[in-house]
Parts: structure tokens; C-alpha cells; sequence
């Protein structure tokens, strides 16, 4: 096992490169016609969860706690249990969010911890 966890927000470029891998992925989610339904659950204007995603994934890459300071706890689940989260939004969220990994995340012993983290996080909020 060659990757370390408390390496990753350097593997991911630190603040610049998260902010890369989270526009990318929000990118993908605006223009993939295979993520319609995830993309139906956010508002127009992508800015806010753009910002919110970000803050989240330089705290808990390892980087600082951007997100707990603006927002407190993030409670993922309860914060994503006024939208209807089925299989079809997890895949489409996945499906975008693999894609942002595999275009901006070289080191792929990271890549790979990610892809499955974000997995078993997605499901975990699935509510439908």
C-alpha cells in the first residue's frame, strides 16, 4: 500500500489543485447530458456549491478546516436529506466526479483511494 492518507492534500495540489478537481467536476455536471438528474438538484447558479464543495474537500483532504469554520460540522447525510438521492444521482454524481479524478488527480494511488471513498460516501447519502 503505497499511498498515505495524510498525504492527500498535497497529492491533490493543495487549495489550487481542489479548486481545479471541484470546477471540473461541476463542469461535468453542467455539460454531460448523462448527469441530468444530479444536475436537476442544484440550483441554476453552481457558485455556492462550487464554494461549499471546495471548503469541504481542503478540510478533509487535510488541509484547513475551511468548511467546519464557515458552516460547522458538515452532517453530510442531513444536509443532503431535502434532495431526493436515488441510484440514478449517485451514479451521475459519480460519473462526474470520476471523471474530474481521472482528468486532474495523477497520482494514482490517490485517484484510486478517492474513487472509493467518494463511492462509499455517495451511497451512504443515497435516501430513495
Amino acid at each position: 500500500m503505497g499511498f498515505i492518507v495524510r498525504d492527500l492534500f498535497q497529492k491533490l495540489g493543495e487549495e489550487k489543485g481542489i479548486r481545479i478537481l471541484v470546477d471540473a467536476f461541476y463542469d461535468f455536471m453542467d455539460e454531460l447530458p448523462e448527469a441530468k438528474a444530479v444536475r436537476e438538484l442544484h440550483e441554476a447558479d453552481l457558485t455556492e456549491s462550487r464554494n461549499k464543495l471546495y471548503e469541504f474537500l481542503v478540510g478533509w483532504s487535510g488541509g484547513p478546516p475551511l468548511y467546519v469554520e464557515k458552516h460547522g460540522h458538515p452532517r453530510l447525510r442531513m444536509r443532503h436529506l431535502p434532495f431526493a438521492i436515488g441510484r440514478q444521482e449517485r451514479d451521475e454524481w459519480l460519473l462526474c466526479m470520476n471523471r474530474a479524478l481521472e482528468a486532474h488527480v495523477e497520482d494514482v494511488p490517490a485517484r484510486e483511494f478517492l474513487q472509493e471513498r467518494f463511492n462509499h460516501i455517495a451511497t451512504f447519502l443515497q435516501n430513495q
